[in-house]
């Protein structure tokens, strides 16, 4: 252990009373442990490659190719077969170990959990995700799967009020489609492609391996030497960009499904697009401090609606963001949609006006930290931060000061940015008459 931990780099902190260890392996994989005496340990295989992936190229100078919608979400489905016919899940599952995969806008990432046979299960981590294998037939049958699943998605009156809500913010950006595609764009997909897009994206240095628990940094090594190439593949993958307004693409829509109680989705767009990692984790975090001024259940504008009926509990806010689109989005139930929309406007209006009170942005600012310095009793809690930040290129451990040094001028600052009327739009889903 102690010749592994001489090889590694450390970063800490002496306000969590926190650590973990990482380095480059010779294929280019960043590899992070973090060490907790806890009795489940948790890894993450990952690959910044997500559904907004679908124009890209590897080379300099090479013409970027355009893809169908949900190759990602494809291959993250097509990745668990192996060539014998078996099932990854099957080995995780004899292992003792839980296995799962998702993906998002702009990354897939395998995991497992388990309190038994770490090694084996990171072995078979490493070894099913790198060594791809798809036939004619299985992803024809994997194309009825996924469509199957894109149908249940859209029966689904909250994601489908999300999602068209994107429709109406984005123009161009392909974050306005659906993460698995479409069923039309998904019978495009060939084995020929997946094979490609692995190929493209699923290199080492386009990845990471995050571990959390009580192991031993020197057989992470091992393992990862066993599975992973000796040189890294410095081929650039160059990802295509979109010209996309700063306008929304549309102000209003609304779609009739099986619903007692209209829902509703606003979101408000930011077209502040910040490349340099540590200046777009502040913004987050300054966004969502705002977020949580303005709309918490503790404060005004939230009370104000529930105290007259206009909206029911199930009331939701954030902001989302990465390199490519930002936006913030509050959600719920009400009769009268347009009226919360209206009344929004009215309240934001008048705190720009007024500015934020300084009590709220303390009281808030204090929650958030300690928010902060809880996250850390859970090793899946920790692997599942660690890999955001490491896939954004920003540091963990950063996060605290960061909510300190948040100021009130920097917040109202934004508050006065932010809620541009011809950045809104309202996405309803109504009952069917």
């Amino acid at each position: 252990m102690e010749k592994a931990l001489n090889s590694m780099n450390e970063a800490s902190s002496a306000l969590l009373r926190e650590h973990y260890f990482f380095t480059t392996h010779p294929s280019g994989l960043p590899i992070y442990i973090f060490p907790k005496k806890l009795t489940t340990a948790f890894a993450y295989f990952a690959v910044r490659y997500g559904s907004t992936d679908n124009c890209f190229c590897v080379s300099e100078k090479g013409t970027p190719e355009r893809v169908p919608a949900g190759v990602a979400h494809f291959l993250e489905h097509k990745l668990f077969e192996n060539e014998d016919g078996s099932d990854a899940f099957e080995q995780f599952a004899a292992l003792g170990a839980d296995a799962n995969a998702y993906t998002s806008y702009n990354k897939t990432a395998y995991l497992f959990s388990c309190t038994e046979n770490f090694e084996a299960a990171l072995s078979e981590l490493l070894r099913f995700v790198l060594h791809p294998h798809f036939t004619d037939a299985s992803v024809k049958k994997e194309q009825g799967i996924i469509t199957e699943e894109i149908r249940e998605y859209d029966d689904r009156p909250w994601e489908r009020c999300f999602q068209n809500l994107l429709c109406a913010m984005y123009r161009e950006n392909p974050v306005r489609e659906n993460i698995c595609g479409s069923a039309e764009s998904i019978r495009k997909i060939t084995p020929e492609l997946l094979y490609r897009c692995h190929a493209s994206f699923y290199r080492p240095s386009n990845m990471a391996l995050i571990v959390c628990g009580d192991v031993d940094p020197e057989t992470v090594l091992k393992i990862a030497d066993a599975h992973l190439p000796t040189e890294a593949l410095d081929e650039p993958i160059r990802r295509g960009n979109v010209n996309e307004p700063e306008e929304v693409a549309k102000t209003y829509v609304e779609q009739a499904m099986q619903v007692s109680k209209p829902l509703f989705s606003i979101g408000i767009k930011d077209p502040v697009l910040i490349s340099d990692p540590d200046a777009r984790l502040r913004r987050d975090l300054c966004v969502n401090l705002l977020c949580e001024i303005l709309f918490s259940r503790a404060g005004e504008f939230y009370s104000g609606l529930f105290e007259q009926g206009i909206v029911t509990p199930s009331f939701s806010y954030g902001y989302s963001s990465t390199e490519t689109f930002a936006f913030t989005c509050i959600s719920g139930e009400s009769d009268e949609p347009e009226r919360v929309l209206a009344l929004l406007k009215d309240y934001l209006a008048r705190v720009r006006t007024e500015g934020l009170d300084r009590e709220d942005f303390e009281r808030c600012r204090r929650a958030m930290y300690a928010d902060e310095l809880r996250a850390y009793d859970s090793t899946e809690e920790i692997a599942s931060r660690l890999l955001s930040f490491v896939l954004e290129g920003t540091q963990m451990f950063s996060c605290p000061d960061v909510i300190q040094s948040i100021t009130l001028n920097e917040t109202e600052t934004l508050l006065s940015e932010l809620f541009a009327d011809e950045r809104f739009a309202l996405s309803v889903i109504r009952p069917l008459k």
